[in-house]
């Protein structure tokens, strides 16, 4: 008999470009040219909903996530970054961290919705390594706390 992890694709994919890694959560960096930047913040363990984890994972999951915020922010220098859980299509608890331009394809509808204009973003090109060095030092430092 299948369980939802079975059959869970973020359960049994990588779901990006691995950017880094640790017992309860992976980023990834979704690898889309029309948005540089998107990361997200995958639980490890298969659960819905931010409150299906005890406080201090909760606490431990919004810290990784303010540093992935904090670390696009310093890599990317987008107008805005947005943040979004839905799991409504994945029911796998998972953050989106995304950079946004004003002349981003989409602003200021949310990239799901109704795109508004032609082109690329142009940004600086970061390479996954310093994106975790980034993610890491944020990490380490309590800065996101």
């Amino acid at each position: 008999m299948l369980t939802p992890a079975d059959s869970c694709p973020l359960c049994q994919e990588t779901a990006g470009a691995l950017v880094l890694q640790a017992e309860r959560y992976r980023i990834v960096r979704v690898v889309d040219t029309e948005l540089p930047g998107f990361c997200r913040v995958i639980w490890q363990q298969h659960v819905a909903e931010m409150s299906d984890l005890p406080p201090a994972d909760r606490r431990a999951l919004m810290a990784v996530v303010f540093a992935v915020e904090l670390a696009l922010r310093d890599c990317y220098q987008p107008d805005k970054i947005n943040l979004a859980s839905f799991g409504n299509v994945v029911p796998h608890l998972h953050w989106h961290i995304i950079c946004r331009w004003r002349d981003d394809p989409w602003f200021p509808e949310p990239i799901w919705g109704q795109r508004q204009r032609q082109g690329n973003v142009s940004s600086a090109t970061i390479t996954d390594a310093v994106l975790a060095a980034r993610i890491a030092h944020y990490l380490a430092s309590g800065v996101h706390a």
